[in-house]
Parts: structure tokens; sequence; C-alpha cells
């Protein structure tokens, strides 16, 4: 989890409760898996007996980091922001404890609350004087922007986000007592801005330190967090606990190797054997399931993940009417996205299964004779009960949630029925 660490860093962990705090754009209501490293840094840290500060960035939410992005950022509105902050704490109280007794309980901090009133000539003449434009130049996040293939170029705003970021930890450093900054790679010039700001302003004996953790990407080098549809959120709202956990069943091997290490609050040796049992036998998935089952845990409930085993085993293996109905519409059309989706009309309903699913809009069969020869062979499932007769009539009675119908064609070949109005 460590990339880089700044010299002196460990010895005052060793040596006292150290407030260390991580900064997080409120630019969604929501998490998603790519904030996940950083946030389980603050989770090992509290646990470890030091003080863990989570900081939303109002004021630099309204600006927008160069770091690691070919252009500007949209900005946003106060009560967007005010909006998204809270719903991020409730997130990130899953992982962190805000109510711990004694001197290491979590926070949550806003950088508006100290930006709101700091007016551009106050700003200018207390903390931009004490870094040169030519320190600003040299960091990377700025020299790709320059010399990138962006059209744009780098606004003054943007420019000026790596003074405001340095800004935030001297203030926390005067106002908190915080002396370590955390956060992913990308951020390292912006954070070592940061303790060089401290030491000018306060004097070079002033403690001031960073520690990053890499920018966890997949086996094929691509982004973590990341999937073809868009990010996996931690809010169930945007990304079912379904999705959720099925995105991490889904990891390669040699990234749920990586993962485990990362995404849970197992021990090693627990961990070692996990990734030895599961070279044993790569295809009982062994570290996949592990890993899915912990993130999922964490993030959601254990009854979040009680659920998504059983939405997985609707699609992947036996399961009964009553699971399916026990399903959310999300999950059910999560379950079966990527199935054969047709769509009838309300109208339709009362007709014998075999005209409804027969029929040229929808063709579940090729004609009646073939689905005749499967109901009569038991090969043939409407929501989860094989079918006993091949013109019993399909009513509103049978819909899942008032407008789906599930029909199974021999093992493996499900279609969704839409029932429209």
């Amino acid at each position: 989890m460590l990339a880089q660490i700044m010299p002196g860093t460990e010895e005052l962990l060793q040596r006292e409760m150290v407030t260390a705090y991580l900064g997080t754009d409120p630019t969604a209501d929501s998490l998603h898996i790519g904030h996940l490293c950083g946030i389980m840094m603050l989770r090992h840290l509290q646990r470890c007996g030091h003080k863990p500060i989570i900081l939303v960035g109002g004021a630099t939410g309204m600006i927008g980091d160069p770091s690691g992005k070919s252009q500007e950022r949209n900005l946003l509105d106060s009560d967007t922001l005010y909006h998204n902050q809270e719903c991020i704490k409730q997130q990130v109280a899953k992982f962190l404890d805000f109510e711990a007794e004694g001197e290491n309980a979590a926070e949550m901090v806003n950088n508006y609350d100290w930006m709101k009133d700091f007016t551009f000539l106050d700003f200018a003449r207390e903390v931009g004087k004490h870094i040169t434009v030519n320190y600003m130049m040299a960091k990377d996040s700025v020299q790709q922007r320059l010399n990138g293939t962006a059209r744009d170029g780098l606004s003054f705003t943007e420019f000026t986000y790596q003074l405001l970021q340095g800004y935030d930890f001297l203030y926390l450093h005067q106002h908190k007592g915080c002396k370590l900054q955390l956060g992913g790679n990308d951020q390292w010039g912006n954070m070592t801005t940061g303790t060089e700001l401290i030491r000018r302003t306060l004097g070079n004996d002033e403690e001031a330190f960073a520690l990053t953790c890499p920018l966890i990407t997949k086996s094929d080098g691509k982004k973590f967090g990341k999937t073809e549809t868009g990010n996996i959120w931690l809010d169930p709202k945007r990304t079912s606990p379904y999705k959720f956990y099925q995105f991490w069943l889904n990891v390669s091997d040699e990234d749920a190797e990586r993962y485990i290490k990362i995404f849970t609050s197992l021990e090693r040796e627990t961990i070692d054997a996990l990734i030895e049992e599961h070279r044993q036998d790569p295809g009982r998935r062994v570290l996949q399931k592990r890993l899915a089952e912990e993130v999922t845990t964490m993030v959601h409930s254990k009854e979040a993940l009680d659920a998504a085993i059983e939405a997985s085993g609707i699609l992947f293996g036996k399961s009964t009417k009553e699971a399916l109905e026990k399903l959310d519409e999300q999950t059910l059309l999560d379950v079966f996205d990527g199935v054969p989706h047709f769509q009838v009309s309300r109208e339709a309903l009362g007709a014998p299964a075999v005209e409804l699913l027969t029929r040229e809009d929808v063709q579940v069969f090729a004609s009646r004779g073939e689905m005749r020869k499967m109901v009569q062979g038991g090969g043939v499932s409407l929501n989860k009960e094989k079918l006993a007769a091949f013109d019993r009539p399909v009513t509103a009675d049978d819909l899942i949630d008032g407008k789906y119908l599930l029909v199974q064609k021999g093992k493996k070949n499900y279609y969704l029925l839409t029932v429209t109005e």
C-alpha cells in the first residue's frame, strides 16, 4: 500500500500519536472503489492508535485539481458540495470510528470553512509569497498539463491548486496539530508543497510529512475503479451490492492477490494461507470469493452480502421463485443484464404461454412446435418454476415486481420480458 514516504515519517508514527489527514474532492455524492485505498490507509492508521482526519475539499472542489487530468473539471455550487459532503461522511463512517473514546476519534473537516472568508489579497500575501513560481512549475502534474495534448492548457485557477492544498495542510497543522498528509501517488507534488509551505511559514524545525499509496491499476494496466460501464460506486443506489460483489468476484487471480492485501483488514497469515489455497486449485476462486465477501460486508453489510450471494445463485445455480421475488428491481436488472430482453404490452397478458413466447417481437422460441417439445421435456421455466403446459395462460399474477417475466429455456438460456403499459 506504500508508494512514497518522506524520511522521518516512520519514526514519527512510532514515537507518538499522529494526527494525519486525507483529502477528497466532493465532486459526487458517493465515493467509488478508486477512493478505497486511501480510506483503508486511514482505517489502518486509526486502528494503530493514530487520529485520522478526512478533509472534504469544499473549496478546492470548486476549482479542480490538475493532477492526472487532461482537462479542467466542472465547478460545483455550495448546496451540491454540502449534500455530497454529508453523503461521503456516512460512507466513511463504515471504515472509521467518529465516536471513538479518547483522542483518536476520526474527524471530518471541510476546507470551505477556512477558505470562504480568505480574500485573494490575503492569500497572495500570506501564502503566495512563500512558494516560488519556479518551485510550482517543476511539479510533474503541472509539467504534464503544460507539455501534454490538452487544448486548453492549464488555467491559473488550476495552477494555484497546489498552493490551496498546501494551505490546507498548514491550516490543519496549526489548528489540529496535523503532521502527516496521506494520499494517492498522483498527489505527491501537491503534498510536498504543503510540507514546504509549513516549513517556510513556521520554520524549518516544524514536523510535516507525506505518505502516498500507489495508484491501483488492474493487471492489464488500466485504472482501477473503472469498468466498461463506468465507476463501481460505494452508494448502493448507484451500484447495487450484487453488482459490487460481482466486480470483486470476477477480478483476475493476479489482481485478487494484490487487492486482498489492500482492501481488507485480514491478518497477513490469513491472506498467505488463502493465496496458497488458491494456487493449489485456482478454479475454485477461493481468493476472489473471500475478497468479495470481505469488501461487500465492509462497504454495505452482512445482509447485503447474503442477498448478493443469493442473487448470484439465481443466474448461476438452482434457485426458487421466492428468491426471485425477493430481489429489488435494480438487482433483478443487474442480475439479468446482458440476457435477451423483450418488451410486451400489458394487453398481451392472458394469452397462452406458447402464443406470448413465439411472437415476432419476442422470439424466445422459433416456433410453437419447438416450445411444445421443450415444455414436454421439462426444459422450460417461467419465473424459476417449471412450465407444466405450453398453452397455460400468462397473467398479471405471474409478474415479478408487477412488470417482469423471467423465461428459462434449457439450463443456461434466460430471457427477460418487461410488460409495458
